[in-house]
């Protein structure tokens, strides 16, 4: 592991964000995540700023358009792939400015070893969404699936080493998942009514999530907001840490949650909700709910402090800004409660 990689006591945003402005984003993440701040993806800019559009930026020697469904393969890159490259690189600079103005560059701020996080859609997800030229997912293909796993983790490389050339931080690659248990269970629908999606195998799943990680070259971690994680795969991955939605768990995960930390893997506790609450809630509200779940595990508390970094339930973008703001301050309240003395909670 790098050193100083960890998400143990941090606190971070899932990745996506309310708006279209990559500086005032980016200032924002800076000032509310010092320890763990993270490369800001807007999708509210539209084609190539969302999820699959921003993988379109990152892929090597694979590109995308869009037809009426879709993402879909392309022989040459188009005006989508080149908007995409484009904002990526508005993102960059963004992140960058704000990096020296905040006092980060001259170590104003900033200890060795400051770590940044960045965030891509993952291989199977990527697969499930995107489409082969013929209009069929690319999971039905297993050549090419194989074929993304790999040009993805080249690209998330790529994209790690110039995050690290720019900012001087090491680099924290989540890699996001949310099609991942309907990839397992064979529930994902085909694009016509002659098309069917099998299930993958578990194995096979584990392979392709490998070849990206393994290619990235860096740490990485894994986050999934689905309901039914499949803590068997990810706990027999190569990641650091697996990211999940906390309000999503049920008894029948206390199992897999104990073997992940059991195993030394971390987690990303989503514990702040992406929208306002209905019925406001609290620090205090939410310490109480990731104490709760430690004790059912039967682990000492104090694995909140070496094990556990305090996040969103997911990404943000759906919030307005003034929730967003105040979820990152949550996410900050909480984690302190967390790890300052957690026995006495």
């Amino acid at each position: 592991m790098m050193q100083g990689i960890s998400l143990a006591g941090a606190f971070s945003g899932v990745g996506s964000w309310p708006g279209a402005d990559a500086r005032e984003s980016s200032a924002i993440i800076l000032g509310e995540l010092v320890k763990l701040p993270h490369l800001v993806e807007l999708p509210a800019r539209g084609l190539g700023a969302d999820m699959i559009g921003r993988a379109n930026a990152v892929l090597v020697d694979l590109r995308l358009d869009v037809s009426t469904t879709a993402y879909r393969v392309v022989s040459r890159p188009g005006s989508v792939a080149r908007r995409a490259i484009d904002l990526l690189n508005q993102d960059l600079d963004a992140i960058e400015e704000a990096w020296e103005r905040a006092g980060f560059a001259s170590g104003g701020q900033v200890a060795d070893g400051q770590v940044v996080k960045v965030q891509s859609v993952g291989p199977l997800t990527l697969a499930a969404e995107a489409e082969l030229g013929n209009g069929r997912r690319v999971l039905t293909d297993s050549g090419a699936v194989r074929d993304f796993a790999e040009s993805l983790g080249e690209g998330l490389a790529r994209h790690a080493a110039e995050v690290e050339r720019r900012l001087g931080a090491q680099v924290l690659i989540q890699v996001d998942e949310p099609r991942l248990p309907a990839v397992l269970a064979g529930t994902l629908p085909g694009r016509t009514r002659l098309e069917t999606v099998p299930a993958m195998p578990g194995p096979e799943a584990l392979a392709v999530l490998e070849a990206t990680l393994e290619g990235s070259g860096g740490v990485t971690v894994v986050h999934c907001c689905s309901a039914e994680l499949p803590f068997e795969l990810l706990r027999r991955s190569s990641v650091l840490g697996v990211g999940l939605d906390a309000s999503k768990l049920t008894s029948s995960d206390l199992d897999g949650i104990g073997e992940l930390l059991d195993s030394g893997k971390e987690l990303a506790l989503g514990l702040v909700p992406t929208a306002r609450p209905a019925i406001p809630v609290g620090w205090r509200d939410l310490v109480d709910q990731a104490v709760r779940l430690i004790d059912r595990l039967g682990f000492a508390r104090t694995i909140l402090q070496s094990q556990v970094a305090v996040t969103p339930t997911c990404g943000l973008a759906g919030a307005d800004e003034s929730w967003s703001r105040e979820a990152l301050k949550l996410c900050a309240e909480v984690s302190k409660a967390l790890t300052d003395d957690p026995e006495s909670l």
